[in-house]
């Protein structure tokens, strides 16, 4: 091993290792008479050495045998390398993979939720199937389920991307159909950059992923959904009717050419939405429409805990060693109590700021959120004057109480405000800054009527 050649001992002698008892060990029979080593060598490492006895046959040994040996030694620790680098990179992909998936559930208020992630057999790889649960304004929420074709650590690097590009896209209050068109930009510009460098012929596809994103608001419980190329949804209402969402398809990101629709549904309080990948439903065994069957069947008991409707799931459909990954998230659905809402429409005149404020006060001091009237009135002012400024039509005020305070301020313009800092020398142009200082997150979202401007607030004891 140290010099990185094989050796030949046609003849041992009988005391060759009587007297080295660790050597001695090593001897499998004690009647061996000739002895081959050849050292296993890949790549240019030696990972270790083959050692072939003679003991039954009273023949030795030979050139020929020696021949035979180091060619059985090479094709062996090639084998045993690439078993070693396979096993590497599964390790180094299973631990991407493990840290770019959520680890925990956000907290929020519109729905209670199950994920449940089950990788792929060891045959098989791993995969890049994602979920998310996203938090967004409003007290609504983003549910997301991905798949990126493919195994390996490539399929989760990419799908740690996506995942990352979704929460972007998800902060900016874009609606589901715009989130999955600017998400396919970005696949097509990973795979042009790709190309670029050669890693695959061009005009190939080098990234195809799946995904779902689901849009629930618990104010109005309309749900709004849109997919690329993903299975539709499971819903499955109060009473345990279940029945697959039937929405418009969509291409699979990365291929471009037909446009993303969403389409909207009212979702009772109660009802579960369940968004599972591909690997679910696509396993070879069983039929796609079994499959289906035995989805629905197992979400007929919207009332169980969510977990132990997520284990059934896994039990009816998922073998012991899957062939891909599995992402499944099982949402119930909730409704924001008519209490905790309270929206006013408000004319589009000089006095509309000082409403703002008289109402904002009055609620809040409904709701026992005094200490926060003083700041929500000068946020609830500023936003209602800058409508009244730069807007036409009727504004609308919304106060949300929910894990925390937030005030939304309607109009139907598309100009988006921005802040800036006032030189000393100007007389306005300080409120938005103000707005944002006060309170803890701001943001802008954008419907087909108009806009909403929204802020919040910690509800925190004075």
């Amino acid at each position: 091993m140290a010099e990185g050649r094989a050796v030949l001992e046609s003849v041992l002698p009988p005391d060759r290792f009587a007297m080295e008892p660790r050597r001695r060990e090593l001897v499998p029979d004690s009647k061996v008479h000739s002895l081959i080593v050849v050292p296993l060598i890949a790549r240019g490492l030696v990972l270790g050495a083959m050692s072939l006895w003679r003991s039954r046959r009273p023949d030795p040994f030979e050139a020929d045998d020696l021949t035979l040996a180091q060619e059985l030694a090479s094709r062996a620790a090639v084998c045993i390398d690439n078993a070693r680098r396979y096993t590497e990179q599964q390790q180094t992909a299973l631990t991407l993979q493990r840290s770019l998936l959520p680890r925990a559930v956000p907290r929020q208020s519109a729905v209670e939720v199950a994920p449940r992630y089950v990788p792929a057999g060891a045959a098989s790889g791993l995969g890049g199937d994602w979920f998310d649960v996203i938090p967004l304004s409003g007290a609504r929420v983003a549910l997301v389920v991905g798949d990126v074709v493919g195994h390996g650590l490539h399929a989760a690097a990419t799908m740690g991307r996506l995942r990352t590009a979704v929460h972007t896209l998800a902060s900016l209050d874009l609606e589901p159909d715009e989130v999955l068109s600017r998400l396919d930009d970005l696949v097509n510009l990973l795979a042009a950059e790709q190309e670029a460098v050669g890693e695959q012929p061009v005009g190939e596809q080098v990234i195809g992923a799946t995904c779902l994103y689901a849009l629930y608001d618990p104010v109005s419980r309309l749900c709004s959904v849109a997919r690329a190329g993903h299975p539709p949804p499971a819903v499955t209402t109060p009473d345990g009717q279940v029945s697959l969402l039937e929405l418009p398809a969509g291409p699979p990101l990365g291929l471009g050419g037909l446009p993303f629709e969403a389409r909207d549904v009212e979702l009772a309080e109660g009802s579960l939405l369940t968004l599972y990948t591909n690997g679910l439903i696509g396993e070879r065994h069983i039929d796609l429409d079994t499959s289906l069957a035995r989805l629905c069947e197992a979400l007929t008991r919207p009332a169980d805990p969510l977990e132990r409707t997520c284990q059934a799931v896994i039990d009816s459909l998922v073998p012991a060693r899957p062939a891909d990954d599995i992402a499944l998230l099982i949402a119930r659905t909730r409704v924001l109590p008519p209490q905790n809402v309270a929206s006013r429409r408000l004319p589009l005149d000089p006095s509309s700021a000082a409403q703002a404020r008289t109402l904002t006060t009055a609620q809040l001091t409904e709701w026992g959120l005094e200490h926060l009237a003083f700041t929500t009135e000068l946020v609830a002012s500023e936003l209602v004057t800058n409508a009244y400024r730069y807007a036409t039509g009727p504004v609308t005020l919304r106060l949300i109480r929910e894990r925390s305070l937030t005030c939304e301020v309607t109009d139907t313009s598309h100009t988006s405000p921005h802040l800036r800092r006032a030189r000393t020398t100007d007389e306005g142009g300080r409120g938005l800054f103000l707005v944002a200082q006060l309170t803890e997150r701001w943001g802008t979202r954008y419907t087909r009527e108009g806009k909403t401007v929204w802020t919040e607030q910690p509800l925190l004891e004075p």
